[in-house]
């Protein structure tokens, strides 16, 4: 494969599920750095269900404020260390949570959007805000993984936001969350088409 093809991955339509294509300036970006196929597909993937999920919180919670752009970007670029620690991609790691942001900065990136890629796996961190529980959240759900304590989190940013019992959130969120999770088995096939390295 040659450097090309990270930017089709990321922005051409693809064979499986309908996703959504990655933001020009991250596919440039991955482009640039060579970053390895079954990474791009993976973001391809986490992105597309970000948009979902925060289109269902603008829909669902129109009072709600955040950032929309800024949770589609940190979606689009979270594991972008692994560009840095490509093993990490088939296998256990967080060396690139702080690559990926340092690597977003040395790119020019404001520290604002930086911070996702060290923040979508430390969302108990004080100060993770409802930006970084979405983007979180979308790298979980995209392959239908459940994780309570995160869940638990944006129940509670849900909860405050329309006044409603944490419960009946829940199961606003679960909802959702379940319709995402259907197309996890052929997402997951997606980004296994692609290699981990060129």
């Amino acid at each position: 494969m040659t450097t090309t093809d990270a930017l089709s991955i990321a922005t051409d339509d693809c064979l499986g599920p309908q996703l959504r294509p990655l933001p020009t300036k991250v596919a440039e970006l991955l482009q640039r750095l060579d970053a390895p196929p079954r990474l791009v597909a993976h973001l391809r993937a986490v992105h597309d269900v970000a948009v979902q999920l925060v289109d269902w919180v603008e829909a669902q919670y129109p009072a709600r404020e955040f950032d929309r752009e800024a949770v589609l970007f940190g979606a689009a670029t979270h594991d972008i260390g692994k560009t840095l620690y490509v093993d990490e991609l088939s296998g256990p790691g967080s060396e690139h949570e702080q690559a990926g942001r340092e690597l977003l900065l040395a790119h020019g990136v404001d520290a604002e959007l930086a911070r996702f890629a060290g923040t979508h796996s430390s969302w108990g961190t004080p100060g993770v805000g409802i930006e970084d529980l979405l983007v979180s959240l979308a790298d979980k759900i995209w392959k239908n993984k459940r994780v309570s304590g995160l869940e638990d989190l944006v129940v509670a940013e849900l909860a405050h936001a329309s006044g409603r019992a944490a419960w009946e959130e829940f199961m606003n969120l679960d909802e959702i969350l379940t319709r995402i999770g259907d197309g996890a088995e052929e997402r997951l096939a997606y980004q296994m088409s692609y290699p981990v390295r060129y």
